[in-house]
């Protein structure tokens, strides 16, 4: 799963890579993204690609609270396309997730052991991501949204058993294609990123509560 993450760039950095308007949105660095927040994200409208803010954790058009989005932080790549939280917003709703790294936890004693995961050179990158609105009756309207993972590659298995979905740049256009209804054109995209172009390092357990942020949590031990 992945539920911890970063995303440091300004939003022109990934204005730039999404080829999406960002519009006067303005977001901090931030060093320890945790579920419920409000995070980056890119999707395709009728005006165009825009970056804006999702809150992180799905919650489907059907969903009769918003408490439903607890437990849709992550969607499974290989049920992505048939569960009912996820299937329409699959096919109609997807998105890229801005971000520079994610962590996980490596099981040991006293204690689980942190650690950060990131493209080489700390470059920015996207998660495969799918959005929904909910929007009933006398509620304020909920952009949610949550992120695919997969299968980890030989490096995160090493720490844990799956990892977000890190799509290419080459796949965007095809990802947030709105005329692109078949899952399974799409699917193929759901798999691990090449291990020899991520790394991954021990970091401080400060990462263990979502209330420390700064550069001093990514900091290698």
């Amino acid at each position: 799963m992945c539920g911890r993450y970063t995303s440091t760039k300004p939003v022109e950095v990934y204005a730039e890579l999404f080829k999406a308007s960002a519009g006067n949105l303005f977001v901090e660095p931030r060093y320890n993204i945790a579920p419920t927040y409000d995070v980056l994200a890119c999707r395709a409208m009728p005006a165009g690609r825009e970056l804006t803010l999702l809150h992180w954790g799905l919650i489907p058009a059907w969903a009769e609270d918003k408490k439903i989005g607890y437990r849709t932080i992550n969607a499974r790549a290989e049920t992505v396309a048939v569960k009912p939280a996820y299937r329409t917003a699959f096919r109609h709703r997807r998105c890229l997730i801005a971000a520079d790294g994610f962590y996980e936890w490596r099981p040991g004693k006293p204690r689980k052991q942190p650690y950060y995961i990131r493209l080489k050179e700390g470059k920015p990158f996207a998660f495969a991501g799918l959005w929904e609105r909910w929007e009933p009756e006398g509620v304020e309207p909920v952009d949610s949204c949550t992120i695919i993972v997969t299968t980890a590659n030989g490096l995160v298995s090493q720490i844990h058993e799956r990892m977000p979905v890190i799509l290419s740049p080459k796949d965007y256009d095809l990802w947030l294609d709105p005329d692109m209804h078949e899952p399974e054109k799409v699917t193929p995209l759901l798999k691990p990123y090449p291990e020899n172009e991520m790394e991954a390092y021990p970091v401080s357990l400060g990462v263990n509560s979502p209330m420390n942020e700064g550069e001093k949590l990514i900091k290698r031990l």
